[in-house]
């Protein structure tokens, strides 16, 4: 967030000098209430879900590990949705995999779905016109969550005219699920777009989604409808000021857009051929399941963790966190506290602050493992919070944390992770295994920002069996993938590597980063504050 707060400091000076337009958000207008669909029961998924579930009460899951299976998992849900669709992102990348996805989701449309789209403002720089394209369709509605009310051509442009707002700016709406009739749900770590289906030549992210069936569904519906609803959830065209045209209506999904503009990903407008993913998807094992009338879930009992919305409408710091009832961050400190054996810990960031490095004494002093993998150095896609990271190493590798940072290029062959083939790869999943018997599966980073300023969910799932699936997935890439940290006799840090077969590799740097990367960490390293990361 260093380049937020920069941006902001920026807009200080131009508006008291009078350059800025220092902008705030229009007044909320009273609207009514709009709820998720209250009887999925009638609904082909909702009577799908109800037969095969073994018992009243507890939900089914599946874990979608690979790019494939969690691309296929949505281009079903959306293909099969008869009467809502709702999806929740912090952002959509605008590439062909989001173009083939929001294909599907236009073509629900027309079928008479009705489409809810609530995303988060920060993202979304230059796509006013295909968002405001999209919502020309009357079975579409888009909100923008804590949106930028000026300056929308660029991302720098809306931070230098929101000064007066940069506290609420600071918020952000982290979520992520994608609802079908409110029977059916998928929600994790991903957001859309290539990367997050492994669908990039250059970089991609090892990701975890889970598949949800049953009550789950319905909760995760609720913390759906408390965001739509929540004040801070705008109409598109209250935020650009724009009307939707009126001569757009029911155009069908796939139409070419109009000659004064390119053909947009994010509003699903045609293009000259889709991508190869979409071909596997059609012949994923999810597919032929429901196109059979099967589903194949582990029902296991559950609940579903959601930060408030009124978590973005004040700051927090160390000294005034959130209110209990608002985040999840206690949720999982609860959790970590009930550990009796083992933890195993997922996380792209991994900032553990002096809260959390004293729950790590505490595991160590009761006798349970604790077992993480993060992002190196040269795999991270935010290296400032790499810094608040790289200050509680040795203290964790002291207290006996199994401390293991993945490597630039995989080789899972046989993985339910899939192929990462020549491209980078990048740690994107947030998973908590404890005692091979809980899991939480979600949006929540374990740093500062998401426990105290970003909005985050997840589902913990009461299930040995999912508990086992995820600690296979850890182990088959923390063995040959990652690199083990230890200390020298010195306490100077050590990276090993074990590639199966060979000899283990000891190096004492910062592996596979560059020496400008390793530079540039060292020197912004004093300016990076921690609660900021």
């Amino acid at each position: 967030m260093s380049r937020l707060l920069r941006a902001a400091f920026v807009s200080f000076l131009l508006c008291l000098t009078g350059l800025g337009g220092c902008a705030s958000l229009p007044p909320p207008q009273p609207r009514p209430a709009v709820q998720a669909l209250a009887d999925p029961e009638n609904t082909a998924l909702g009577k799908l879900v109800a037969a095969t579930a073994p018992a009243p009460g507890i939900s089914g899951f599946r874990v979608l590990a690979s790019g494939d299976d969690a691309f296929a998992a949505l281009t079903a849900l959306a293909d099969r949705a008869q009467k809502t669709l709702d999806l929740q992102y912090y952002l959509i990348h605008s590439d062909e995999s989001s173009r083939a996805l929001m294909q599907r989701v236009r073509a629900a449309a027309d079928r008479g779905v009705r489409v809810r789209l609530l995303l988060d403002d920060l993202n979304t720089a230059g796509q006013d016109d295909a968002l405001m394209r999209l919502t020309q369709h009357p079975r579409i509605e888009v909100r923008l969550y804590n949106p930028f009310p000026s300056g929308r051509m660029a991302t720098m442009s809306r931070v230098m005219a929101s000064l007066t707002d940069v506290g609420r700016i600071n918020h952000r709406m982290h979520n992520k699920m994608f609802v079908a009739d409110n029977a059916l749900a998928a929600t994790g770590g991903r957001n859309l777009g290539d990367a997050y289906f492994v669908q990039s030549a250059q970089s991609n992210f090892l990701d975890i989604d889970v598949l949800v069936a049953g009550p789950a569904v319905r909760a995760l519906s609720k913390v759906f409808d408390g965001f739509w609803n929540d004040p801070l959830a705008y109409p598109i065209d209250v935020v650009t000021g724009a009307a939707p045209a009126a001569s757009a209506t029911s155009s069908p999904a796939g139409d070419a857009p109009a000659p004064d503009h390119p053909a947009s990903a994010l509003a699903g407008e045609a293009a000259a051929s889709a991508p190869a993913i979409v071909t596997r998807a059609a012949k994923s094992p999810l597919g032929s399941e429901l196109a059979r009338n099967q589903l194949k879930l582990v029902w296991a009992p559950s609940r579903v963790l959601a930060d408030k919305p009124t978590k973005a409408s004040a700051p927090a710091t160390e000294e005034s966190p959130p209110a209990p009832h608002e985040v999840i961050s206690d949720d999982v400190e609860g959790l970590l506290r009930g550990a009796r054996n083992e933890v195993l810990l997922i996380s792209p960031y991994f900032v553990p602050g002096a809260r959390g490095m004293a729950l790590i004494e505490d595991l160590k002093r009761r006798g349970v493992r604790l077992r993480v993998l993060t992002n190196s150095l040269a795999t991270t896609d935010a290296p400032a919070v790499h810094i608040g990271y790289a200050r509680y190493r040795e203290q964790m590798l002291k207290a006996g944390v199994d401390l293991r940072e993945l490597r630039v290029h995989l080789d899972l062959p046989r993985s339910k992770v899939g192929s990462f083939g020549s491209s980078q790869a990048s740690l994107h999943a947030k998973v908590l295994v404890i005692d091979q018997r809980d899991v939480l599966i979600g949006s929540m980073n374990m740093d500062p920002r998401s426990a105290r300023l970003n909005t985050e969910m997840g589902v913990v799932m009461h299930s040995p069996e999912i508990a086992r699936q995820m600690q296979q997935l850890y182990d088959e890439v923390a063995s040959a993938n990652s690199y083990r940290l230890s200390l020298d006799p010195d306490g100077r840090l050590l990276w090993t590597l074990s590639p199966p077969g060979g000899a283990p590799q000891v190096l004492n740097s910062e592996p596979e980063a560059s020496l400008w990367l390793k530079l540039t960490v060292k020197l912004l390293s004093p300016f990076a504050p921690e609660e900021m990361l």
